[in-house]
């Protein structure tokens, strides 16, 4: 069976999530510097069957996407659609993801320096994105 990828995708950083091969779980990936992004997915993607990917849609609280980073996620979608057209991606809503995967960081008891690591952030982020989108799968099954 094929695997789900999740992307909070980043100004800088991108993170990266992967489910199980039953996609029940998310489990967080790697964190890359968004301008490498396209070169590590080239890689990885030879490497594993991915059938779909989650992006997260940034959104404010009035419900309005973020504008200025909705147009980069925008622009990587294109190029990702072109290059692999038989990968289907959805996207999710991201409020509060961030806020979430910090709040996970404290709980996980990460020193304040740690917590500070934005890749460490967007890799939880990427994994909260993803298994939101498998709860959200799973209700529409049942």
């Amino acid at each position: 069976m094929s695997k789900i990828l999740g992307i909070d995708y980043g100004k800088v950083i991108t993170g990266l999530s992967i489910t199980d091969a039953k996609q029940i779980f998310a489990f967080g990936l790697d964190a890359v510097l968004t301008k490498k992004l396209m070169n590590f997915l080239e890689l990885f993607l030879s490497h594993e069957h991915i059938k779909t990917i989650v992006i997260g849609l940034p959104k404010k609280l009035n419900n309005k996407k973020e504008v200025l980073i909705e147009t980069e996620i925008q622009k990587f979608i294109n190029i990702f659609r072109i290059k692999y057209p038989k990968i289907i991606i959805e996207r999710l809503d991201e409020r509060f993801t961030s806020k979430m995967a910090f709040h996970t960081m404290i709980q996980l008891g990460l020193k304040k320096k740690k917590r500070r690591k934005k890749i460490i952030l967007n890799k939880i982020s990427a994994t909260i994105i993803l298994q939101s989108y498998l709860i959200k799968k799973e209700k529409k099954i049942n």
